[in-house]
């Protein structure tokens, strides 16, 4: 069974999704690339901790402990922890922040408590306050295909600070997503190549054997052995994607974008 989890969403603009999930069963599962950097929290056997996790651009091998308990803040594309941008925690090189006490950490030189999924919201709220969580609006003026007045070696340069990512790489690992949902849901593979937009099967075949770490056949088995890591509910990927943004409007750098 596919590794399952409660989220919500949240009124605070830098925030994707909070969510929540326990570990029922130990074992090896397949976490699938992702396009949104992360804080979870971890609470396993008495010790609780909290790791920043950033954009993955594959499929990887991964381990889920029996009864450990797991809440997550994921953060927008375009919002980051001003001094741990996305490019050091990439690829699953996530950094684990050290103990302050049973019910703190330590983060850019002040013991902060653990957040909750109740408080998530306030816990970001303050992050953005003191300045520690930034956010680009180049990002979303380009996801959205908003025009701006910078040259497009700027606009990808910040796109990628900002996000680790390429704009095509975040919009393949968004496609290859919600093509994995619609198998899911017993979507054939020729129809799911029509709705995803990819050229043909093995296209399909290619990108979500990359990205997700199994062929649709694969994924549409309820009896296969692997597991998947959680696989939110996308929306269709070629609305946030425009490879022709024009350049006619100022956006601002993202120091000055502490709020949206």
């Amino acid at each position: 069974m596919d590794l399952i989890c409660e989220e919500r969403n949240s009124d605070e603009p830098f925030i994707a999704r909070v969510w929540r999930s326990q570990g029922q069963a130990a074992g090896p599962f397949i976490s699938v690339a992702e396009t949104n950097g992360e804080l979870v929290v971890t609470k396993y056997r008495g010790k609780t901790a909290i790791t920043l996790r950033g954009p993955s651009t594959q499929a990887t091998p991964a381990y889920c402990p029996e009864d450990a308990e797991f809440f997550g803040i994921q953060f927008k594309p375009g919002a980051f922890l001003a001094h741990l941008p996305a490019k050091m925690v990439m690829n699953r090189h996530d950094l684990f922040l050290p103990e302050a006490s049973s019910k703190s950490f330590w983060l850019s030189g002040s013991a902060w408590q653990y957040p909750s999924f109740e408080n998530a919201d306030h816990f970001v709220k303050r992050l953005v306050q003191d300045g520690l969580l930034v956010y680009d609006p180049i990002v979303e003026a380009t996801l959205h295909g908003q025009p701006m007045q910078i040259s497009l070696r700027t606009v990808q340069r910040r796109f990628l600070q900002a996000t680790g990512l390429t704009h095509n790489t975040l919009y393949q690992i968004h496609r290859a997503q919600y093509a994995a949902n619609f198998l899911r849901q017993g979507i054939s593979i020729l129809e799911t190549v029509q709705r995803a937009g990819y050229f043909d099967q093995p296209h399909l075949t290619r990108s979500l054997k990359h990205l997700i770490g199994l062929t649709p056949a694969q994924i549409m088995d309820p009896g296969r052995p692997e597991r998947l890591s959680f696989l939110y509910k996308k929306e269709p990927p070629w609305l946030y994607y425009n490879t022709n943004v024009l350049r006619t409007m100022d956006i601002p750098s993202p120091a000055l974008s502490t709020s949206s």
